[in-house]
């Protein structure tokens, strides 16, 4: 298994920016599929962005243009540049792993299901 370790949440204003850091461990191999997802109190886990071990990145509509996902994978290390944040952006932010699979499936990048390695989380508050 992978560990996955995030880190870089923290309190901000409306319209700053931060950037989440996800550190993976263990049994890893860089070009798996990765993904940001966040949880809110009383709701649901949603994903808001994924990136395949080729690099190709998807967005969910609530994140597009303001969220960017990249990997360093000389570091092993998972980023989510968070711009021109919003109240609505509070959350637990979570990093998870598809260790199974290369490319992230356009029926699963989003669910929880589709990842087998989660971290512990960061905590965003945008007020």
């Amino acid at each position: 298994h992978v560990q996955l370790v995030e880190s870089g949440g923290e309190s901000v204003q409306a319209g700053g920016s931060l950037r989440l850091t996800c550190t993976a461990s263990g049994r890893t191999n860089s070009r798996v599929c990765m993904g940001w997802f966040r949880q809110a109190p009383g709701k649901e886990r949603e994903g808001g962005a994924a990136r395949s071990g080729n690099g190709r990145t998807t967005y969910a509509d609530n994140v597009k243009g303001r969220f960017t996902i990249s990997k360093d994978n000389a570091k092993n290390t998972l980023y989510l540049q968070m711009n021109n944040l919003k109240p609505e952006d509070t959350a637990m932010y979570y990093c998870a792993a598809d260790t199974r699979n290369t490319y992230c499936r356009d029926g699963s990048w989003s669910a929880r299901g589709g990842y087998n390695s989660w971290g512990q989380g960061t905590q965003v508050t945008v007020s």
